[in-house]
């Protein structure tokens, strides 16, 4: 889980350059033929501006669309990642080569509303807890394709990234522990096999949890735990493991939850129920 107190660092350049060019070769396949309407040597410049409250992330892939296109393109950004948004609020103004500004909006635009989307959620539910002890996690419920990208608009948002996938963390669930044979034997496996990585053990039960922390997990997660059983177990815990809530939680119950003293609150749909932040992107010939 990433710290606090650092200020979100983009992916690597490789990753964003990979993530843009994916997406140009879908669109643009062998040409824009319709831009090959405009003069060649036509120039244009524009802005894109917001009509909604939003949280803005994106700026790193907008502007490497346009600089796979044509370097001579410029921007100039009004606004920063992770800034709260108002309607109808001017977030960047640009200008250069008419085709490649015509080319690219769409797909500058699909990374700006999306990973908007996703910051914009998450600062949602960490505006819900606010004030309390627990911190807001992702989960690996992204995008395919785009999970870099969603985990740092995750961190703009102001919440922390769970794992980024299968090989940074351990996290025993329900099938590992029925091929282990027990939650103690999963644990001692996990150690033996990397000892570097932080272990995780998912339960269901109070009784479960009692084994999990016998087994010194680093982090139990409290899968669909009532609220009054949320309370049983940070008391049972004692602050011996980290606890983290998950499951159909619902925003009505959220700061309640939160409230119980659990240290992490997980919520998939941080990325997978966003809705694109509504973007306009005018161009002036």
């Amino acid at each position: 889980m990433c710290p606090t107190n650092v200020r979100p660092q983009p992916p690597a350049a490789e990753q964003i350059q990979a993530d843009v060019t994916r997406a140009l070769e879908e669109d643009l396949g062998t040409g824009d033929v319709t831009a090959e309407l405009v003069p060649r040597n036509a120039w244009a410049q524009g802005q894109v501006i917001c009509r909604e409250q939003a949280v803005l992330c994106g700026h790193h892939w907008f502007d490497e669309v346009f600089r796979q296109l044509d370097d001579r393109v410029e921007i100039h950004w009004a606004a920063g990642e992770g800034q709260r948004l108002t309607p109808d609020q001017t977030v960047c103004t640009f200008a250069g080569p008419a085709r490649a500004l015509l080319s690219g909006e769409r797909t500058a635009l699909n990374f700006l509303q999306t990973l908007s989307a996703t910051a914009t959620q998450a600062r949602h539910f960490v505006d819900l807890v606010a004030g309390t002890h627990a911190r807001i996690l992702d989960t690996r419920k992204t995008l395919p394709g785009l999970r870099a990208a969603q985990k740092y608009a995750t961190r703009c948002g102001g919440a922390l990234n769970h794992r980024q996938g299968l090989y940074d963390a351990i996290l025993i669930k329900e099938n590992h522990i029925l091929a282990c044979g027990s939650i103690a034997a999963a644990v001692a496996a996990a150690r033996e096999r990397a000892p570097e990585l932080p272990v995780e053990v998912e339960v269901e039960t109070l009784q479960e949890l009692e084994q999990a922390l016998a087994a010194e997990a680093d982090t139990i997660m409290l899968d669909n735990f009532s609220l009054a059983d949320v309370e049983r177990a940070v008391a049972l815990t004692a602050r011996r493991s980290k606890l983290e809530a998950s499951g159909n939680l619902g925003e009505q119950g959220l700061r309640e939850l939160a409230g119980t003293g659990v240290d992490y609150i997980s919520i998939g749909a941080i990325t997978k129920h966003v809705r694109a932040v509504d973007y306009s992107l005018r161009l002036r010939l």
